[in-house]
This record gives C-alpha cells, structure tokens and sequence, in this order.
C-alpha cells in the first residue's frame, strides 16, 4: 500500500525534473544558436564606438545598398500581395481541376534553393540565356540590373502571403460570401467587404513575412546581381562584400541593420498573432448574440 501510494509522488517529481531539463536544453539551444550571435553582432558592430558605427551606415555604398534593399522590396511585395490574395481566393472559393498542381507550385519556392532560382533567371535573362539575345538587341537589361533583383525576390518570396491566406479563407468558408451575393452585392463589393476584413490580419502577417524575406534574401539576388558596388547591392550582398574586405565594422553595423529588422518583424508578429485570436472571440461572441 505505501508502495503504491508511493509511486504517483515520484511519477510526478520524475515528470516535473524531465519537464525542467527540457525546458534548460531550449534555453540553452536558444541561446546559443539565436541570443548570442545576435549580441555578437551588436557588439562587433560597436566595438569602435557609436562615431564609427554610424560613419558605416551613413557610408555611400551603405545608403546605396539601403535604397536598393528598400526598392526591390517596395515592388515584390505589392507584386506578391496580388497574386496571393488571388491564388488564395481561387484555392479556397472555387473547386477546379489542377487545383493541387496548383498549391505544387506555390510551394515550389521552398523546395528550390534561392541560388537554383538565380541560375535559372540568369540561363532564361542572361546575355547567352534564351531571351538575352532579344533583350540586348532592344537595349533591355535584366540581369546585374535591378529588373532581374525583383524577378529573384519575388520568385523566392511569393509563397508567404498565399500560404497564410489559403487556410484562413477555407477556414472560414463560403457563407459570408454567398449571403453577401444573395443581398445584391457584387462580386467585387463582396470581396473589398466581406472578404478582406475577415482576412486582414493573417494578410498583415503575409505582408510582414514576405517583406522580411524579400530585404534578407542573400542567394537568388547574389547570383542575378553582379555585385556591382552601389548599383546593384542590396543589404545582405553589402554585408559579404564589407567582411570579405575585412572592415568588419562596417560589415557588423549593416548586418545589426538586418537584425533590427529581424526583432521587429519578430515583435509585430506576436502582436499579429495575438490579435487573431481576439478577432475570432469577438465574431463567435457576434453570432451568439445574433
């Protein structure tokens, strides 16, 4: 009897150790793979000072490398923000055949690697590729040139924003939709109104996924870029090109430029996560009442 009294004690204390190293081997994996080069990086990048920190990030190539950072993905982003809200409204509104192909090739991006994805504009744009005859004839320039940046950055970040609208929309279903339609809205009323607001929060986290990836991406625009030193580097290229010169200064205070972007997509990502859940608490507490 006392045995048997016994074990659920020291089940329970066994249970509570396991859970408590656990929890120490993710402290410790956090830190070591995530907190402590984040700090390293900080660190480097004020090792000299603040004078020198803000000397490499007022820096020509620097604000060249920011302007184009910020352009490519002032285009992609828009560019992904419409084909995602239409591939997510054709998946989960309409049923048709070549519907899973479909969702394939969303994801195709995750599947490739980013340099692969640059190969394969530089074979199809490049001045031997299929098309590069053609362009240099008519004097159009897409590869080591900012048309091909965008063509890589969109091609790699095109996933974010359809993947999170997809399950979102089919979660909620066709009925607002079809009540809407059966009052006389139009097809594009319904969706500006009906549509969008019941979307608008995973759309913002699509949005802020897509733009993080399209100002880190480092492979595809490497490759379609030419590293041409204030014309076609962006941020993460700046970063290589400072370090491979030893300046490790400059390299590490452009680089905290990429980690702050980091935390705040990190920090308007919870705010984004948590705000959805109250979104759905106020339309179950709607439809109650209704």
């Amino acid at each position: 009897m006392n045995r048997q009294e016994a074990m659920p004690g020291g089940i329970g204390q066994a249970r509570l150790l396991g859970r408590g190293v656990l929890v120490l081997l993710a402290v410790a994996y956090l830190g070591l793979f995530l907190v402590l080069p984040l700090l390293t990086v900080f660190a480097q990048a004020l090792v000299k000072g603040l004078p020198a920190y803000f000397h490499a990030l007022v820096e020509g190539d620097a604000l060249a490398a920011m302007r184009m950072t910020l352009t490519v993905a002032a285009i992609s982003v828009p560019l992904n923000l419409a084909f995602g809200l239409a591939a997510a409204w054709l998946i989960s509104k309409y049923d048709f055949r070549g519907k899973g192909f479909l969702l394939t090739l969303i994801d195709l991006p995750f599947a490739v690697s980013p340099v692969i994805a640059g190969l394969i504009y530089v074979l199809v744009f490049g001045a031997r590729g299929w098309l590069g005859p053609w362009l240099g004839a008519h004097d159009y320039k897409v590869i080591f040139a900012m048309p091909g940046m965008v063509l890589a950055t969109t091609f790699v970040t095109f996933p974010f924003i359809a993947r999170e609208l997809i399950p979102l929309m089919q979660a909620q279903g066709r009925d607002d939709e079809e009540a809407a339609l059966s009052l006389g809205a139009g097809g594009l009323r319904t969706f500006w109104m009906v549509t969008l607001p019941n979307v608008r929060y995973g759309l913002l986290y699509g949005i802020l996924l897509c733009n993080a990836r399209a100002m880190g991406e480092f492979g595809a625009v490497s490759v379609v870029s030419g590293h041409i030193r204030g014309e076609t580097n962006t941020l993460p290229l700046h970063v290589e090109i400072l370090y491979n010169e030893y300046n490790f200064v400059g390299a590490f205070a452009t680089a905290s430029l990429l980690a702050l972007l980091a935390l705040v997509t990190l920090g308007l990502k919870t705010l984004l996560e948590r705000r959805q859940p109250e979104l759905r608490g106020q339309r179950t507490r709607r439809r109650r009442r209704n």
